[in-house]
């Protein structure tokens, strides 16, 4: 039985792809600067006589061909980059490059698509079809590496069928994986406001617009966009994150700027809501006496996870696993550039559980302190193996 076969190996080869998930914690990249991780991908891949191509400066594309090539065609895609957040974990991986830390598992996806790529290329006169590995760079940056994959034609000569992806779940206990079908994931999209006047003394605020207040009634302005013109039943979220002005006590500032985030889970609404922050935010602080530059740097959209392509992946992992450690996955207001992918061919995202409690892996991620049970790597190499050698959806 093949997936008796792809978890021998699976386990196997988990010592070497734990040692390979090390070496690329300690020496996290950011988005688009991944060119160390790269070569080391390229390197891997050339061990193991898989042919490649290097795709959007930082980014790699890999092909494996089982019997028929032509038959069927699966992507498997894995992100690189890390995030500027100094690393608090003492472990021997801890990161070496300062204020860099591969905070969101993006390791640990790059280990497990190289590991499936060793299972597959051993196999692949086991299983039939064509198998595309997407090493992709700048997923934590918008536009979103994928997009630069995409143009590139990651997804065309051969058009694959449909495209999987996987993120760890600090909050699922190793072992287990969960699934969703339809939207999964929010669109996310950035927010710049510099509110300006030309400032003067906290003392005659009559002489200037004081840019902190009109900072402040703009904060809560906002937050009234979202409460009273959205759908309750549709979930959505701004942010404001920053807010930078001012450095004494007695000194309106002549400049304040802001920073956040808006993420929605329907379309229309999302750019209905973009006029909607752009009329209010103009009209507000132009009638307190100040100028405004908005900007609202459109990101990512939301992760569709196709109903039919995700069944399938489903049953395989039901198979692979056993039903008791799959299970579905809540509906999350984070944001993935995988729904780019998920726009042009159908896509299943799933979440691989890192939680080990006992080992005080608890930390969620984006925090100084993520981390994962290692053990997840030979669930996630056997899982994502298993997949690329037997989904088939036409």
């Amino acid at each position: 039985m093949l997936n008796e076969k792809i978890k021998q190996l699976a386990k196997q080869y988990a010592p070497e792809l734990i040692s390979i998930r090390r070496q690329l914690h300690a020496n996290p990249e950011l988005s688009y600067q991944e060119f160390k991780t790269a070569e080391y991908v390229k390197a891997k891949l050339t061990e193991l006589g898989i042919a490649f191509e290097p795709k959007a400066t930082t980014g790699v594309l890999g092909i494996i061909s089982g019997k028929n090539p032509e038959s069927r065609v699966i992507a498997l895609r894995a992100d690189m980059d890390a995030l500027p957040i100094v690393e608090e974990n003492d472990v021997p991986y801890k990161s070496t490059n300062n204020g860099v830390m591969h905070a969101c598992g993006h390791d640990v996806h790059t280990s497990i698509l190289l590991g499936a790529a060793k299972i597959l290329n051993e196999l692949k006169d086991e299983w039939e079809g064509t198998v595309k590995l997407i090493f992709q760079p700048g997923e934590e940056r918008n536009p979103g590496g994928a997009s630069y994959m995409i143009k590139e034609g990651v997804l065309e000569n051969p058009r694959p069928q449909g495209i999987v992806g996987l993120h760890v779940h600090p909050g699922l206990n190793t072992g287990q994986l969960s699934f969703r079908k339809g939207r999964v994931m929010a669109s996310a999209d950035e927010i710049y406001i510099t509110i300006r006047s030309k400032g003067g003394h906290a003392a005659a605020p009559h002489l200037t617009a004081d840019t902190v207040l009109i900072a402040s009634h703009l904060i809560v302005s906002l937050q009234q966009i979202i409460s009273r013109n959205k759908n309750p039943l549709s979930p959505s979220v701004l942010s404001i994150c920053s807010i930078q002005g001012g450095n004494t006590t007695n000194v309106i500032p002549s400049e304040v700027k802001l920073m956040g985030t808006f993420r929605a889970m329907d379309e229309d609404w999302r750019y209905k809501a973009h006029e909607l922050i752009r009329k209010n935010a103009v009209g507000l602080v132009e009638s307190m006496g100040a100028e405004i530059d908005l900007h609202i740097d459109i990101g990512y959209p939301t992760v569709d996870n196709d109903p039919v392509f995700t069944e399938a992946a489903w049953q395989l992992a039901n198979e692979f696993m056993g039903k008791e450690h799959v299970e579905e996955t809540e509906i999350r207001m984070g944001a993935e550039d995988f729904g780019y992918y998920t726009q042009v061919i159908p896509g299943c995202f799933y979440r691989l559980g890192v939680r080990n409690e006992s080992k005080g892996i608890i930390h969620q991620v984006h925090t100084p302190k993520f981390d994962i049970d290692e053990n997840a790597i030979e669930t996630g190499v056997g899982m994502m193996a298993f997949l690329g050698a037997g989904l088939n959806v036409k």
